[in-house]
């Protein structure tokens, strides 16, 4: 393999984002049938084509029963509308599969998808009212789901769920909080709440802010499902969405598929551009390949807000906006600091306004940026941030987070952050990396994948390099088992509102990975 020769050609592809297909965001655009839309008809067939053998839809592998959930609910509800009679065996199936997937929440070490608890209620209620789903059969999901109560209802009433241990209960308290949360009492482009906007249903479409929703490409948060809703309930037929969606279902080959977020062209050129960046110098024709992506992040970065994960997406992250500062710098590009800080909190640094609950990665890559700008070790936000993350690591040997199934990805970054920086966060969580390499050779918490396989080799050769010691052996059975599975798909590891692989993301850490091992005489 030309390793250079595969690092300029993904440097040639990278841009918009390319992502695998889901079956949630397909599954609404399946419901556009309903305006006489040619991809609904074939995102049904895709649907159709893409059951899992339990009967549930979502990720093959891993299993991450939160994602098998929302993607069954809403693939049944689809079918259960728009389809045949012969989807009828198809959505007998689905039940038995939506009632593994139920049982299987707790066991989900992540948690919940982006919006499962604003939108699971809404799709139980239709699956209700469609017959697909019945409220009190002996043995059913719902018997183990919930009470049966209108999630709308609930959402409406004074219910304490603290005296209930029902799970509808509890997903709408949770639902009720963040929409009592929302500025102006309203979901509009300005909130992360946007890209889950489908969870007001047909029944609460007073909730959007519709005049000021959609964002400038015509989607609403850049989310094929949300905008799929948007053009059937919230404005019938609107020729901007209908067009985005249009786009997005080309970009996937057609056939009706979507992907979970489009575009995302901050998120896969700047994390893009970090794993290169951690391989030293690059060699100039690698580098002027480089300037084009720095030229468009640079443009893109808006002083006292950052990044979002898109350019055009309206609402800033602390994550995109840490990463792009940490590379624009990394790569020459001198822009201001301050914003940095627009998203430190008392104990820790948010991701979005209104979060329920910290990231981990977003902390660890704000970490990243600080140590890139020149703050040193004691600066108070650095001992902030290496506090949150000291009291958030399990077994005081790795990380969990919030925007990714593996504890691989998060503690990785850790790794490469702290050299030399917190270097007391590395010598358990090294070893844990050690320790936790299989036989063959690989990494992986479900099963053994080249994503997780190749930050661990970067983690270790980023080490090495600085004079910590690492068996050889480790490295060379870690190289060797990635050489041999290196290619595309790869499984969806990422969270979004289900499972997903941001793809030309997950080869740039293999790429990294492998030039890394060529530049230690390990490849």
């Amino acid at each position: 393999m030309n390793i250079r020769a595969e690092v300029k050609k993904l440097l040639q592809e990278i841009g918009p984002g390319r992502m695998m297909s889901t079956a949630y965001d397909t599954a609404w655009v399946a419901r556009l049938v309903e305006l006489g839309e040619p991809m609904g008809e074939q995102a049904l067939e895709w649907l159709r084509e893409h059951q899992l053998p339990d009967g549930s839809w979502g990720a093959y592998a891993p299993r991450y029963y939160h994602d098998r959930m929302i993607s069954t609910l809403a693939a049944m509800t689809a079918l259960g509308r728009y389809g045949t009679d012969k989807d009828k065996p198809r959505i007998e199936r689905a039940r038995m599969g939506l009632d593994i997937a139920a049982r299987g929440l707790r066991a989900d070490p992540v948690g919940e998808t982006i919006g499962f608890e604003l939108i699971v209620p809404t799709l139980l209620d239709e699956a209700h009212e469609l017959g697909i789903l019945q409220r009190t059969a002996n043995g059913s999901v719902d018997q183990f789901i919930g009470s049966g109560k209108s999630a709308l209802d609930e959402l409406a009433s004074d219910y304490d769920y603290r005296r209930r241990d029902d799970f509808l209960g509890r997903l709408s308290a949770q639902r009720k909080a963040k929409l009592k949360a929302l500025p102006d009492g309203k979901i509009n482009r300005h909130v992360t709440l946007a890209f889950s906007a489908e969870m007001v249903g047909t029944d609460n479409i007073s909730l959007l802010d519709i005049e000021n929703l959609q964002e400038p490409n015509g989607s609403v948060g850049h989310s094929p499902s949300a905008t799929a809703h948007y053009a059937l309930y919230a404005s019938p037929g609107d020729l901007a969405a209908l067009s985005y969606l249009g786009d997005v279902v080309k970009v996937q080959n057609g056939g009706g598929a979507a992907p979970n977020v489009a575009p995302f062209d901050v998120f896969e050129r700047a994390w893009t551009l970090w794993n290169l960046s951690l391989c030293g110098d690059l060699e100039p024709e690698i580098l002027e390949l480089c300037q084009p992506h720095l030229d468009f992040l640079d443009e893109a970065w808006i002083p006292g807000c950052g990044m979002g994960f898109a350019a055009e997406y309206t609402p800033k992250d602390c994550d995109g906006t840490s990463v792009t500062f940490d590379v624009l710098d990394r790569y020459g590009r001198k822009i201001e600091q301050d914003t940095l800080f627009v998203y430190e909190e008392a104990s820790y640094f948010r991701c979005f306004p209104f979060e329920a609950n910290p990231s981990i990665s977003v902390n660890i890559h704000a970490l990243s940026a600080l140590r890139q700008a020149g703050f040193e070790a004691d600066y108070p936000s650095v001992e902030k941030i290496k506090g949150f993350l000291t009291k958030s690591r399990y077994l005081r040997s790795f990380w969990l987070d919030k925007w990714h199934v593996s504890p691989y990805y998060p503690t990785t970054h850790l790794l490469i952050i702290a050299n030399q920086y917190i270097q007391e966060l590395i010598p358990d969580t090294l070893q844990w990396i050690l320790d936790t390499q299989n036989f063959d050779g690989s990494w992986g918490y479900y099963g053994a994948t080249a994503e997780e396989t190749a930050y661990c080799l970067q983690a270790l050769l980023v080490l090495k390099q600085s004079g910590v010691s690492i068996p050889t052996d480790v490295l060379k059975n870690g190289i060797d088992w990635l050489v041999a599975h290196k290619d595309a798909p790869y499984p969806p590891l990422w969270i979004g509102k289900c499972l997903y692989s941001p793809t030309l993301v997950v080869r740039s850490v293999i790429l990294s990975a492998m030039s890394l091992a060529l530049q230690g005489n390990i490849l």
